[in-house]
């Protein structure tokens, strides 16, 4: 059975947040916190805070500014988090609800009823609860038939649940599948690190999956995919996500690694990232390009993960072996900043409409885990 992406959706928060919004709340912390600490400062026993800025953001990693879903507390010195009010147990959660906006979207492109769908699936890097699953509770609020379930991959949750449902085709379960990724990414990060404070964003991405015999007449057909994973904490996250109100300053500024309040906040160590994640990734594409029987330069665009754009750039040139054009390797990153998993979804989502019959593109995520997941698609009008 061949299974093809329908359709696709984006819901984007309403609220932007600028480098220079986000650099001069930080400094302002930054002020805040070498005051109180100054005879400690002054003594030797801790080293000040240095300022951020917004030049420095964008050469670091591309980012000129985030969608957010709870702008103020982000910059208010004194909090330096989001604050996203709890909800009663009989209200909708607030992923489930931009999961739904996404998802309405895909299926109104489609041309698609609730009920036509079999299963739902929602892959994102943070899931607000244990259980019952974020998507059940999709499938509730939309009127999806069949079954649903949650899961996890971080970074490459998306192109892991691409396939997946690839695999729900293939055994029958269901002809059509929702993927959705709502993400949001600021709730996890620590906003007093300079080093990271910039780097994420909120969103919500949904796909439609479909069996070919009951796509539309346009569609992607779904013509290669491989997943993979390989252990690393570069990359960690102890399961802070809305379950954990602001860190207070605990004196841990530049130690990564130490048990804290801090250690459930996003970590990383961003330049062994970049060394080991860049050829795990160009590799795997080209070894799949060669499996498939596709010649890399033969495809019309790369929608790649939006973590950093240096790291998209190398990938690119790794993959086609010389410099590549933006339209060949687009960001959104710019705009959207970090969003896990959806990164790769957004710009799929935007840059996709000037496909011809039979060209191919590759989507490809990769981040924590760490991960990578590419799907290889040809689009058919």
């Amino acid at each position: 059975m061949t299974a093809v992406i329908s359709a696709t959706g984006l819901w984007t928060p309403t609220d932007s947040v600028s480098n220079e919004e986000l650099v001069e709340a930080f400094n302002a912390y930054v002020d805040k916190w070498n005051a109180e600490n100054a005879a400690e400062i002054e003594s030797g026993e801790k080293d000040p805070l240095t300022y951020s800025n917004a030049a420095f953001i964008e050469k670091a990693s591309g980012i000129k500014s985030r969608f957010v879903v709870s702008k103020a507390p982000m910059l208010d010195p004194e909090i330096m988090a989001p604050r996203i009010p709890a909800r009663f147990n009989e209200e909708p959660s607030i992923l489930a609800e931009m999961a739904v906006a996404a998802a309405k979207q895909a299926l109104e492109t489609a041309g698609r009823k609730p009920e036509d769908v079999g299963a739902v699936i929602v892959a994102c890097s943070n899931l607000q609860r244990g259980y019952p699953a974020i998507a059940v509770e999709v499938q509730s609020l939309l009127g999806t038939s069949g079954f649903a379930f949650d899961m996890n991959v971080a970074c490459s949750s998306a192109t892991f649940g691409i396939e997946t449902a690839r695999g729900l085709i293939a055994g029958a379960q269901a002809k059509s599948v929702l993927v959705v990724n709502p993400e949001i990414c600021t709730a996890h990060l620590n906003l007093k690190d300079r080093d990271a404070h910039f780097i994420f964003g909120d969103v919500a991405t949904a796909l439609l999956v479909e069996d070919i015999s009951v796509a539309p007449k346009a569609h992607w057909e779904i013509i290669g995919a491989k997943l993979v994973t390989q252990f690393s904490n570069n990359i960690r996250n102890n399961f802070g996500f809305l379950n954990h109100t602001a860190p207070e300053d605990d004196g841990l500024h530049g130690t990564r690694g130490k048990m804290g309040l801090t250690d459930k906040l996003f970590v990383q160590n961003g330049r062994s990232v970049f060394k080991e994640v860049v050829p795990m990734v160009a590799n795997l594409i080209k070894d799949e390009s060669v499996k498939h029987g596709i010649d890399p330069n033969d495809l019309k665009r790369m929608w790649l993960h939006q973590a950093n754009l240096n790291m998209n750039v190398l990938i690119a040139k790794k993959v086609l072996g010389k410099d590549v054009e933006i339209e060949q390797a687009p960001v959104v990153l710019d705009e959207y900043a970090n969003t896990s998993s959806a990164g790769s979804i957004i710009a799929f989502h935007k840059y996709s409409d000037d496909f011809a019959d039979g060209e191919t593109g590759l989507i490809c995520s990769f981040g924590a885990g760490y991960s990578a997941g590419a799907i290889f698609v040809r689009r058919v009008a």
